[in-house]
C-alpha cells in the first residue's frame, strides 16, 4: 500500500464497524513506530502533524517524512494536517504532499466556520485530498472549555462544507491524561441522526478502552485521535532507558531503544477500535 486519503481509510471503517486511529507525531521516530504498529495489527494508519509538531519541524519536512513512511508500508497510511487554524496551513500541507487536511474553525461563529472550511474542502478536493472540519469546541484539560456541537448546527456544517468527516465535541477533550472523559452519548445520538458523514472525535487518550470500543463498533465515530497517552509511553520508556544505562549519549542509540515499547503501546491503541 501507500498514502492513501482520509476518504479512502473511513469509508470502510464506517460500512465495517471500526474506527482509524489518528496518531499525534512529533518526529521521526515516533511516526515510524506507528506506522510498524499498524502493519503489525494489518490495520491503517492516519499520521497526524499538529501545531505544535509543525512548529518544530517544518511542514515539507512533515510530508516528506509521511510520504516515505507511507510508500514503505504495507497498509494505507494518511498524511494529516491536525489543526490547520488558517486557509495557508491547508494550502502548505497540500503542496507538501499531505493527503488529508483538517480545517479548525471552531471558534469562529457558524457561518465563518462553515465559509472557510467549505473553502478548504473545494480547494482539498480539487488536489484529490480529503478535509476533515469541526464544529463545536472541544476544549483543553487545564485549559479552554469545551462547547458541545450543536446537532441541528452539524448537520448543516456538513451538508454546506462537504467536508469528509465532521469532529464533534460530545464531551471529549484535548490533553487528557487519565482515562476520565464521560461522553454524552444522547447528544452523540442527535447529531449522528442528522450528519451523513464520518465522525471524528479529538482528545481519544481521555477514554476507557471500553468506550472507544463502543464508539467504533456501534457509532459513525471513524476516526479516534490519540496523542497524549502515547507521549506519555514514549516520555516514560524515554526515562526508563536513560536512567537504566547512564552512560549513554548517542541519541540514536537511546531512541532506537525506545521503538519496541512505543510499537507496544500503539498496537493496543489500534487493536482497541477493530
Amino acid at each position: 500500500m501507500t498514502r492513501a486519503t482520509l476518504a479512502e481509510v473511513l469509508a470502510p471503517a464506517r460500512r465495517d464497524g471500526y474506527a482509524v486511529a489518528g496518531l499525534v507525531c512529533q518526529g521521526w521516530e515516533d511516526a515510524r513506530a506507528y506506522v510498524a504498529a499498524a502493519e503489525a495489527e494489518g490495520a491503517p494508519v492516519i499520521l497526524q502533524a499538529g501545531p505544535g509538531a509543525r512548529a518544530h519541524v517544518p511542514v515539507p519536512v512533515w510530508g516528506a517524512m509521511f510520504r516515505a513512511l507511507a510508500e514503505g508500508a504495507s497498509v494505507p497510511v494518511v498524511a494529516h494536517l491536525d489543526h490547520g487554524h488558517d486557509i495557508a496551513d491547508c494550502r502548505a500541507a497540500i503542496a507538501a504532499g499531505f493527503t488529508s487536511v483538517m480545517y479548525d474553525g471552531s471558534a469562529l461563529p457558524l457561518a465563518e466556520n462553515i465559509a472557510r472550511t467549505a473553502q478548504v474542502a473545494a480547494m482539498a478536493r480539487a488536489a484529490g485530498v480529503s478535509c476533515e472540519g469541526e464544529i463545536g469546541v472541544v476544549g483543553y484539560a487545564e485549559g479552554a472549555a469545551s462547547r458541545g456541537t450543536d446537532p441541528e448546527e452539524a448537520a448543516r456544517f456538513a451538508r454546506d462544507t462537504g467536508v469528509d468527516a465532521v469532529a464533534v465535541s460530545i464531551g471529549n477533550i484535548h490533553l487528557q491524561r487519565d482515562a476520565a472523559t464521560r461522553i454524552d452519548r444522547a447528544l452523540l445520538a442527535a447529531i449522528e441522526a442528522g450528519v451523513d458523514r464520518p465522525l471524528v472525535l479529538h482528545g481519544g487518550s481521555g477514554l476507557a478502552p471500553a468506550d472507544r470500543a463502543w464508539l467504533a463498533r456501534d457509532t459513525a465515530v471513524c476516526k479516534l485521535n490519540i496523542g497524549t497517552e502515547l507521549r506519555q509511553a514514549f516520555g516514560g520508556t524515554l526515562r526508563a532507558v536513560l536512567a537504566g544505562d547512564t552512560d549513554l549519549f548517542d541519541r540514536i542509540e537511546i531512541l532506537n531503544r525506545c521503538h519496541d515499547p512505543l510499537v507496544a503501546a500503539a498496537r493496543q491503541v489500534i487493536a482497541g477500535l477493530r
